[in-house]
């Protein structure tokens, strides 16, 4: 099977352990000018925020194409199109520690293409189940909140960050704390899925903690 993948090298490196056993046949950090139908599937771990990215697959009949599609709707990413979208177009929880789990969340374009794609994610031995194609999807919802309620716990003064790692990971048998798994997605994807489920979904839950949003607006300095 021929494998394109774009991505972020953190992301890269994750489904590399994911595929351990498969052959990558090309990787760029992007854009995807070189999609094309030559590759059986096309992984996009960028596209959350290259959604124009979408051109280079379009127009890739019956090609699997796999996105990331936390922070937007596949259908709001494919009616910008300004043509129809012709690939089989699947959405992933790519998030950074998401990608190298027992089991993939997927949205799907066209539910139609459900039974093709898992078939051929069966043939990688990557078992994934569909999800609804909402923003935030399922388990990036839960995460993201509970991480956001953590600096709100912060903010008020009642814990220290390590001390509500600590209580987060004995007792709930969670793999990290909510600050750590901050770390290890990164405060900018943190910070615009959480913007992105609240904008879509006018819930109170999601309204973003003013500290994890200075701490965004900082990194973003720094990063400049």
């Amino acid at each position: 099977m021929k494998i394109y993948v774009i991505g972020t090298e953190n992301r890269i490196e994750e489904l590399k352990l994911k595929l351990s056993s498969v052959e990558i046949s090309k990787i760029t950090a992007g854009p995807a000018y070189g999609a094309s139908s030559e590759y059986d599937l096309i992984i996009d771990l960028n596209f959350d925020d290259s959604e124009d990215n979408i051109q280079y697959y379009r127009d890739l009949e019956d090609t699997l194409v796999i996105v990331s599609a936390v922070k937007q709707q596949l259908r709001v990413a494919a009616s910008k199109s300004s043509k129809p979208i012709k690939c089989k177009l699947a959405g992933l929880n790519a998030f950074p520690t998401f990608i190298n789990r027992k089991l993939w969340e997927m949205s799907f374009l066209n539910d139609a293409d459900e039974k093709y794609a898992l078939e051929k994610l069966n043939d990688l031995n990557i078992e994934a189940k569909k999800v609804q194609d909402r923003v935030g999807m399922v388990t990036p919802r839960i995460i993201l909140m509970i991480i956001n309620e953590a600096f709100y716990t912060v903010q008020e003064g009642t814990a220290e960050k390590s001390n509500i790692d600590s209580a987060m990971k004995l007792g709930t048998n969670y793999p990290m704390g909510p600050f750590e798994w901050a770390e290890k997605i990164g405060i900018k994807d943190v910070y615009e899925g959480l913007k992105a489920i609240a904008d879509d979904t006018g819930d109170e839950r999601y309204k973003i903690c003013p500290l994890l949003k200075s701490s965004y607006f900082e990194s973003m300095i720094v990063e400049s």
